[in-house]
């Protein structure tokens, strides 16, 4: 099967509802948490507006070995295009997706198409896009060419533009639950531990599932079980698992940061002290901090929770 999905059915159904009624939009706003599986619907739903069909009763799965669906998941169907952030000269992604790719996006589809069909293009995701590279998908979003569909990403980690928004017909995904969580992780051959660190977003818990990610996950979750009170004996051992890697810093602040988010709804200074870190792991990446540097900060926000108001 042609990347299997799990835990989407209803927006699936929505999305083959419209085309089969002639009325498929011209553009579609995929939204919800990161490593839930956009990415993989909007390449299902691509794979079948180009002609890849799996059983009646499963349209969208197609199989691996069916030309058309081999085309899109290699990149390589010449009506195709994903944009997503790049690698800069020092291997590293950028820290956005420039005007340049978007533009290079739009007169993609001012072309016609080569095999006759559709044009289809996917943005992974708008909401790494800069201020400027959105603005000028306006005017596709806005005059769409015919026989031209976008999909476009949402993590939700930057407030899109309403201009982008109204334009879209959306289509919302929440994170999985436990059941379709480890089928997905099952399918995607997932070490058994990353199940605990998914928590409902398979992709995460794959990209997560590297021995150092694991170990981080396990000595952040050590260190939270005596918070806010936390034993000098536990913080240095979490703070080396958490800056052993990228994969490892990314998963000990994961941990933290849903620890705290889950006491946020009822305790105003776990409200705050989310929104603290959630700017601090922010100029982490955008000031390409050091990992010990932020993993440090991310402990010291849990000691202000044990200070009297």
């Amino acid at each position: 099967m042609g990347w299997p999905l799990f835990g989407h059915e209803a927006a699936e159904r929505l999305f083959l509802d419209a085309h089969a009624q002639t009325r498929l939009h011209h553009a579609w706003l995929i939204e919800g948490p990161e490593g839930i599986g956009k990415a993989r619907l909007a390449a299902r739903l691509t794979g079948y507006l180009f002609g890849a069909r799996g059983p009646a009763d499963r349209p969208l799965d197609s199989d691996d070995a069916d030309p058309v669906w081999r085309a899109v998941a290699s990149g390589n169907h010449p009506d195709f295009r994903v944009v997503r952030r790049e690698l800069n000269d020092k291997g590293k992604l950028t820290q956005d997706i420039t005007v340049d790719q978007i533009r290079a996006l739009t007169d993609f589809f001012t072309m016609k198409p080569a095999l006759g069909g559709w044009r289809i293009g996917i943005v992974d995701a708008i909401d790494e896009a800069n201020r400027n590279g959105a603005n000028a998908l306006l005017k596709t979003l806005e005059e769409p060419p015919p026989r031209c569909v976008l999909f476009l990403i949402n993590h939700g980690r930057q407030p899109i533009l309403p201009t982008i928004r109204s334009r879209c017909r959306v289509l919302k995904l929440s994170a999985l639950s436990e059941s379709d969580c480890s089928k997905a992780l099952e399918a995607a051959g997932a070490p058994r531990d990353a199940a605990r660190i998914a928590k409902g977003r398979p992709g995460k818990g794959i990209r997560l599932s590297s021995p150092s990610a694991l170990a981080a996950a396990e000595a952040a979750r050590a260190l939270l079980r005596y918070a806010p009170g936390l034993p000098d004996s536990l913080v240095m051992p979490a703070l080396s698992a958490a800056a052993v890697d990228a994969a490892a810093m990314e998963a000990f602040q994961s941990e933290l940061m849903d620890w705290v988010a889950d006491r946020a709804e009822t305790h105003p200074a776990a409200a705050k002290l989310w929104l603290k870190l959630a700017r601090l792991t922010g100029d982490a990446e955008l000031l390409n901090m050091d990992a010990a540097q932020v993993a440090a900060k991310l402990v010291a926000g849990l000691y202000e929770l044990a200070q009297p108001v």
